[in-house]
């Protein structure tokens, strides 16, 4: 039986948390020549979320978690709130190569989690730690909670890539998850039948293409997300000549036309993109949408531009009860992702 077929399905972003996922940032190749810059950065981000919620991270060994624990201790972190594991990863992209965490419909003390394949975004980088991360939560997870299932469905799938609103319905694009490096002996119907039965969804949007500079093949969480469970914040270039501009218009389009599980058409909200971001020549995968929803918080994104300000106007509108934090990414973006790419959600339990 499938996790849905048991009552199994994956929580909204904005539904209570118990903790939050992090896998500490170390591989210079990500961030190559800058990666000392973007610390100050995630340590912010860490203390900010600690604010919010119980953070585990994951660190190669002692030494980097003695280093982690002193530049966070620094940094104002309530350490009350931050546990270690040594658990080592190729990368920092926990979204990515984390687990989904679901929860039972039927049953309010049942609880799973999904172990998808990582191919580190279609062989792209190596992958051989980060692969084995899901199981290696769960061997700690399941120490605790002795019912806890693991499912493992086989197939290549990224938390970037999808985007939920816990009843019914799911974003995701075709130039991701259709694209052949990921399961090229998949059609997309079979694909649409991995998503229902394993984040147990109804209904599914598609969009097209990603962002200029996004090394995922496109992932969702750059372009739209649920924001609640008939609300839709979408990214929107406005200026008619940017290489973005085309293809988020599509986008926008697509959403303007779909409907949801309910059968109703969602309320759509667009949210601007900031200036471009360049480094070394290539210009990066810069979103405001890359944010992360914390129990009282949400955590976006900032690029040091004009647009920082309407951003977090339009984020406080659609977030009344919680407190909106900009925090500095113009050297983390170099990495190729933002604060929602490296953070994983586990609801509460």
């Amino acid at each position: 039986m499938t996790p849905k077929d048991q009552g199994y399905y994956m929580p909204a972003e904005w539904a209570e948390h118990q903790a939050t996922w992090l896998s500490y940032p170390h591989n210079e190749d990500s961030w190559p020549g800058k990666i000392e810059t973007i610390f100050p950065s995630y340590h912010i981000f860490i203390k900010t979320l600690a604010e919010a919620e119980d953070v585990h991270i994951n660190v190669d060994d002692q030494k980097m978690q003695d280093i982690v624990t002193a530049a966070l201790t620094a940094a104002g972190t309530d350490m009350k709130r931050i546990f270690f594991h040594q658990f080592p990863t190729n990368d920092a992209w926990c979204r990515d190569h984390g687990p989904a965490f679901l929860l039972n419909r039927q049953e309010s003390g049942k609880h799973a989690m999904v172990n998808w394949n990582h191919n580190a975004w279609g062989g792209k980088y190596p992958y051989e730690l980060d692969t084995q991360i899901p199981v290696r939560i769960y061997e700690y997870l399941s120490q605790q909670d002795k019912a806890l299932q693991l499912f493992e469905p086989g197939i290549v799938m990224e938390g970037g890539s999808i985007d939920v609103n816990g009843v019914g319905d799911l974003l995701t694009t075709t130039s991701c998850l259709l694209n052949p490096n990921r399961n090229p002996h998949l059609k997309q119907e079979q694909i649409e039948e991995y998503l229902r039965s394993y984040y147990g969804v109804e209904n599914i949007i598609w969009l097209g293409d990603g962002i200029v500079g996004d090394d995922t093949d496109g992932h969702v969480d750059d372009l739209s997300r649920f924001i609640s469970e008939d609300t839709i914040i979408t990214a929107v270039e406005e200026n008619r000549w940017d290489e973005n501009y085309e293809m988020l218009q599509d986008n926008l389009k697509t959403l303007k036309k779909c409907r949801l599980a309910n059968g109703k058409q969602p309320t759509i909200v667009e949210l601007p993109m900031p200036d471009m971001v360049f480094y070394d020549n290539q210009r990066l995968p810069a979103s405001y949408a890359n944010f992360y929803i914390a129990n009282n918080k949400v955590i976006f994104p900032t690029y040091r531009c004009l647009t920082d300000n309407e951003a977090a106007y339009i984020l406080e509108a659609c977030f009344p009860d919680r407190e909106i934090v900009g925090i500095d990414s113009t050297d983390i973006v170099w990495g190729l992702g933002s604060f929602h790419c490296l953070s994983q959600q586990m609801p509460r339990w």
